[in-house]
């Protein structure tokens, strides 16, 4: 639906894209991820045809934003991350505005759908001005969506919020990602591992790693842990380690008189889960809890675009 190819945006000098990558299929939810000065918005932006590349190509639905820049504005609705309201207008009024501009001639009844999707009933004669940060959001929302277009770009939809409306705005993105395509670029990882199926970090201006959240996790998950909670002689726990060849007890604790709580760590290509349950079988041992210990998203993330390593 979407296909990036080779973009580039210089500005001066400076180069904030460069020569990124990558496509969008339709119904994807698409996390966008970066530090600061990334290229996220910028690329965004470009997308959007807002701003036009230095070099490379964008397909929106098999159209070129060389030729085609109205066509494909049509197709997307766009929430910046300053949300831009004329904010002494009422809620109704400005939605009414914005739809005397994309042209939408059954306003009366897009306008009421939006503001029941966007759960704007009890503000909607309300000036703008007067509303919380979290209703402002979702007036941004539902101008965005006013069109009904097939994409939807947020960009940092969430920031400034509190966790209650962070939720509320959450729970509004799941509703529009059953029926549009999704790009949302958030600096909140919790948030975009919440509600996207797939994530794609940009750092200096360069694609550096795209896949699902455990797709990533998995490439840097050279190692794994594991957590075991076990009934078992605290003292006899080595006998693990000593018997299973490649495994590393890293600690044990005490959880109760009889509950021990156990590290054990070793090499991701070869699982010894199964060898360490019919270990603790035979011992007569009982297995309360087994769990692995993922690396965070968080952590990937820091390792991408701090100490620069590229997957």
């Amino acid at each position: 639906m979407i296909r990036l190819q080779n973009l580039t945006k210089d500005y001066g000098l400076i180069r904030a894209v460069d020569h990124v990558n990558f496509e969008i299929n339709e119904g994807e939810i698409l996390g966008f991820l970066g530090p600061n000065g990334a290229g996220k918005t910028t690329t965004l932006r470009m997308i959007t045809c807002f701003l036009s590349p230095t070099s490379g190509n964008i397909e929106v639905e098999n159209m070129n934003i060389k030729n085609k820049q109205l066509e494909i504005k049509k197709l997307i609705g766009y929430l910046p991350e300053h949300n831009p309201l004329y904010i002494d207008m009422t809620v109704y009024d400005y939605l009414k505005f914005i739809a005397d501009i994309r042209g939408i001639s059954n306003f009366a009844s897009r306008i009421k759908e939006v503001i029941e999707q966007c759960g704007l009933n009890g503000v909607v004669h309300k000036p703008i001005n007067t509303l919380s940060k979290g209703y402002k959001q979702r007036v941004g929302f539902a101008q965005a969506i006013l069109h009904d277009p097939k994409i939807l770009i947020l960009d940092e939809p969430t920031s400034g919020l509190d966790p209650n409306q962070i939720v509320e705005i959450r729970e509004l993105i799941k509703e529009l990602g059953k029926e549009k395509t999704l790009i949302i670029s958030s600096h909140i990882l919790q948030e975009v591992q919440a509600v996207c199926n797939r994530i794609i970090i940009i750092n200096e201006g360069k694609i550096v790693a795209d896949g699902s959240t455990e797709e990533l996790q998995s490439a840097f998950q050279n190692k794994t842990k594991l957590i075991l909670e076990l009934i078992a002689p605290e003292n006899e726990i080595v006998d693990i380690s000593n018997n299973i060849i490649e495994t590393s007890i890293l600690s044990i604790s005490s959880l109760s008189e009889t509950t021990v709580k156990v590290e054990i760590e070793f090499d991701s290509a070869n699982d010894k889960r199964a060898e360490i349950f019919s270990f603790i079988k035979s011992k007569e041992w009982t297995l309360l809890e087994m769990h692995r210990e993922n690396i965070s998203l968080e952590a990937v993330f820091r390792s991408l675009t701090i100490d620069g390593g590229e997957k």
